[in-house]
């Protein structure tokens, strides 16, 4: 069912990016509710705003760590459109129904990585203002908005705002329910991984459960066959720098992982070795003394076993030495 928006409860803490959806709803009539920073930022824009203090009829309090967290603003978000008894309620308690909600989240890994840069430097780690961006009002409008989302659009990062604009502009401030579902998923993926930053770094140890979020996975090449699909979760760029070559496959990656193992059961108190492994996880491993001159056994017997395999090194290697591995 197509649902028009009316009504919008901006509170971001990144505002770039806004003017133009900003300037949309207000062309569109839509009703604007707004907090802070946010509220002020749009009033410069000339767009008339309605601060939520006005539905809630409190103040901002205790520092700002409670601003939205209020029957009058939760009770328009997830509020059913189609239920007589939620809308006699909100009639009773002069509720208004919060069509679209655009808001996104205190910066809690960014902090948590300034803060952690600081105290390697002698600082000491700032956990008071690590705390202080463990958003709460945020998370709780974001899943209140995914829930309900038969009948409010939720954004919930910049990354779809351009979506949105695009909807106001050739829907006239239509969706769809699966436009609305769409941005739901989104959103409860945006919450969830926000849960994991701020889980991992209260209990950075294993827990009791296996606790993961990546925003960005990177596609391989191709997976354990060329014919299938592979993706990596994780930041490959900490665990290495890829200097040449095509992009990395599953089997690439596997053969790493193994080759760096093998190398790490006897880099110490021998940091002169090197490993070799093959396709079939046939591990060689046959260094001298000299770390600029190894030799490689297996190489002698097999020359053509080389194609295809991964090769670690801990020390630097002669150049004469790198062309007989290439």
């Amino acid at each position: 069912m197509n649902k028009k928006i009316q009504s919008a409860l901006i509170s971001v803490f990144y505002k770039d990016g806004l003017e133009n959806i900003i300037q949309l709803l207000s062309q569109h009539g839509i009703t604007i509710y707004s907090t802070g920073g946010t509220q002020t930022f749009i009033e410069k824009l000339g767009v008339k705003v309605i601060p939520v203090e006005e539905l809630t009829t409190y103040p901002s309090i205790l520092g700002g760590r409670v601003k939205t967290l209020h029957p009058a603003v939760f009770g328009g978000i997830l509020g059913k459109r189609d239920d007589t008894t939620h809308l006699d309620e909100m009639k009773q308690y002069h509720i208004p129904a919060i069509d679209l909600v655009i808001v996104d989240l205190y910066p809690f890994e960014e902090t948590l990585e300034e803060k952690r840069l600081k105290a390697t430097s002698g600082e000491g780690l700032d956990e008071a203002a690590i705390i202080e961006k463990i958003d709460i009002g945020g998370p709780s409008m974001i899943r209140g908005a995914a829930k309900n989302f038969k009948d409010v659009v939720v954004i919930a990062a910049k990354k779809d705002y351009a979506e949105l604009e695009q909807l106001l502009k050739v829907q006239n401030g239509e969706t769809t329910i699966d436009q609305r579902k769409n941005f739901a998923a989104k959103a409860f993926e945006v919450v969830a991984h926000y849960d994991v930053a701020i889980a991992k770094y209260f209990n950075p140890s294993e827990g009791l459960y296996f606790l993961e979020s990546v925003s960005n996975p990177k596609a391989m090449r191709y997976g354990e066959n060329p014919h299938q699909p592979g993706v990596f979760y994780g930041d490959l760029n900490q665990l290495f720098d890829q200097l040449n070559g095509k992009e990395l496959s599953y089997n690439n990656l596997v053969d790493v992982d193994a080759a760096m193992q093998l190398i790490s059961e006897v880099a110490s108190p021998n940091p002169s070795k090197g490993g070799a492994l093959d396709p079939d996880n046939g591990k060689d491993l046959s260094p001298t003394s000299e770390s600029k001159n190894p030799t490689w056994g297996g190489r002698g017997a097999f020359p053509l076993e080389g194609f295809g395999e991964a090769t670690s090194l801990i020390n630097c290697i002669a150049a004469s030495t790198s062309t007989r591995l290439l």
